[in-house]
Parts: C-alpha cells; structure tokens; sequence
C-alpha cells in the first residue's frame, strides 16, 4: 500500500485535461459526526486526535468509567466475499478516520486533522500542498476554497473565480456551488524556533488557543 509503485500506478489513472468517472462505491456512509483535537505541550510533545461515533449514537455503547461513547465504525464491515471490507476476525474496517502529524528530517512539525467524510485524505493533501508548494501559513492554508468530486458532481466552494468553473466543466465535470462548507481542519505548526502556530477551521466550531 506504501510502495513508490502504487502511487505510480494510481498517478498514472489521472487525466489533467479531463474528468474521471466516479468510483464504485463502497460500504462508508455518510455522517457528520466526527471531531478534530490536536495539541502541543511546552516539551513539543504533539497529539493528533480524530473522533467519530460514526451515526448518530455511535455503537450505543458507553464507557461506565467515562461515559464517553463508543463509535461504530464496524458498521463498514460488509459480508460481501472478496470484498476490502469483508468481516473477519483480527480485521478493522477500512474508514476515512485520519488523524495527521508531519514529521520533516525526523522532527514533528505539524500535528493536524482534516474532517469531512470522504473528503479527509483530499484535504489532507490540499491542505500540505498549500502550505509546500504554495507557501501558505497553516492558517490561510485551511481558510483557502476547496473543491471536491463526490457522486458524479464536482463541488467547487465559493471563492473560486468563475472561470475556473467553466475550465472545470469544460473538462467534463459537472460543476456544483455546494451549500455548505466541505469538511473542517484544525493544525499546530511548530517553529524551529519552538514558536507554536495554531490554526482552526472557520467553517466549523472550534479555536485555537495558546498557554
């Protein structure tokens, strides 16, 4: 799954001139109950923490300790033989639960978590090549627009110029201004100076705070 020659072949899918069809889809759903924690203590001892309960009560099981509710993510088990998420004994299902921490030359620079559903590991992408190849702080680099294709419809955030929607169309996709904001992030960048840089999503509730 991590070899060169995978994200080779999977590059290799990708058209830049025009749209791909839509991915068959699998057992994920969709929810919009999943939260996003990161923090760093005076030690740069970094925590990257995402939680979701998956529906909206999770498994229905708590913790008697600490009343915290078990998520559910079992329910993307399919009984479908073959299949990625086959239910099997000493299997996790597969999910779109990623917590992120960017270490560059053996040092964490980034703890952070980009939520959304199926959106996750674009966003994480997006959000590190803002910051890499475009040279933005943590924070305008989450703040910036977003696009998505998801179920035959690219969805394209207000903030883009509209030309950029008829070059999107005009490669075949089917352009649509969503109504609400795609997914949510929240980053701790550390300095080499030892200099914390929080940053939080506007598009959901959250803060970033310092000490």
């Amino acid at each position: 799954m991590l070899a060169a020659e995978t994200a080779t072949n999977l590059a290799a899918l990708i058209d830049p001139s025009r749209s791909m069809a839509d991915p068959s889809s699998l057992s994920e759903a969709v929810h919009k109950d999943t939260i996003y924690i990161t923090v760093v203590d005076k030690n740069q001892m970094a925590v990257s923490l995402i939680y979701s309960i998956f529906h909206a009560f999770g498994s229905g099981i708590a913790s008697e300790k600490y009343g915290i509710l078990f998520q559910n993510r079992g329910a993307g088990f399919t009984l479908e033989q073959g299949h990625p998420n086959e239910l099997a004994g000493g299997k996790r299902p597969m999910h779109t639960i990623i917590p992120g921490m960017l270490a560059e030359n053996g040092r964490v620079t980034m703890p952070f978590g980009v939520m959304g559903g199926a959106y996750q590991p674009n966003g994480h992408a997006r959000l590190l090549s803002n910051m890499v190849d475009f040279g933005m702080d943590n924070q305008t680099a989450i703040d910036a627009p977003r696009c998505f294709s998801d179920l035959g419809l690219m969805k394209v955030e207000r903030g883009y110029a509209s030309q950029v929607h008829q070059t999107l169309a005009d490669m075949g996709h089917k352009v649509e201004i969503p109504a609400g904001p795609i997914g949510g992030a929240q980053a701790i960048l550390i300095g080499k100076d030892g200099v914390l840089q929080g940053a939080s999503d506007p598009r959901k509730d959250g803060c970033a705070l310092g000490y």
